[in-house]
């Protein structure tokens, strides 16, 4: 009896795993890189859907107070990926979706009549029921004022940042948020500069949340700090006017 107190004390001590494990294995397994775009194998994902909500469960479990203590790169790591989990979750409830968008309830929870499946609150994250939209704009983009998010977070579909294929960890979270950010603004099928028509083509994303950026000098500032241009390329983006492309909402799913 008491060598099992001792393990439950043990375990209590210890708090929340910050190296993600469980999620880092799960997504190395079940995503798959093919022409330039990252998917989802949702299927295997499926099949692994109790570890999964174990892991879920674990980031339920963390308290306010807890999470209150960790650093500052602990706090995002977990967010991120506590919103890329439970948006998995979300898919894997709707396995037959075509779009993200297209979700209409998630674990009983339905979405309003004028609402979306990011106001759905399904799941309980620091002592409330909570939404994906909760954690991106009330925690992520309220509390932290961090851009790079922008290309972390993944809302399953093609027209999203690629979903990292190894968990957001506070010790390389500078690393992860800056490789991140380069790839999706070198990705030519989100974000280019069209020499012919003197015109820098970006995600929506800048559209959207272009206030996120105003500190960093604008998007289109951002947006050439990473993008791999040409000194006369970007001589000429940054004169040009800056276009956004139409998303992708199609399912980022593959079957391999």
């Amino acid at each position: 009896m008491r060598f099992l107190l001792f393990f439950f004390l043990l375990g209590s001590a210890l708090g929340f795993d910050q190296t993600h494990r469980v999620w880092n294995e799960m997504l190395k397994r079940h995503l798959v890189e093919k022409d330039g775009q990252t998917y989802v194998n949702y299927k295997k994902f499926l099949d692994r859907r109790e570890k999964l909500n174990d892991y879920l469960k674990s980031m339920s479990d963390v308290k306010p107070v807890e999470f209150g203590r960790f650093n500052k790169e602990e706090q995002l790591a977990f967010l991120i990926n506590a919103y890329n989990a439970f948006t998995i979750a979300a898919i894997l409830d709707n396995i037959h979706v075509k779009s993200i968008k297209d979700i209409k309830k998630v674990w009983g929870e339905e979405k309003g009549w004028f609402s979306s499946v990011w106001k759905i609150k399904f799941f309980h994250f620091l002592g409330q029921k909570r939404s994906l939209d909760w954690i991106e704009h009330e925690k992520l983009r309220k509390d932290y004022k961090e851009p790079r998010i922008h290309a972390a977070i993944n809302c399953a579909s093609i027209g999203c940042p690629a979903l990292r294929s190894e968990a957001f960890v506070a010790e390389k979270l500078e690393e992860q948020l800056e490789e991140g950010m380069k790839s999706f603004l070198n990705d030519k099928t989100k974000n280019y500069f069209d020499s012919k028509e003197k015109k820098l083509k970006l995600s929506q994303i800048f559209e959207w949340f272009g206030e996120d950026f105003k500190e960093s000098g604008g998007v289109k500032e951002f947006a050439l700090k990473y993008m791999s241009l040409s000194a006369d390329e970007t001589q000429l983006a940054i004169k040009s006017e800056v276009e956004f492309n139409e998303y992708d909402w199609s399912l980022n799913s593959i079957n391999e």
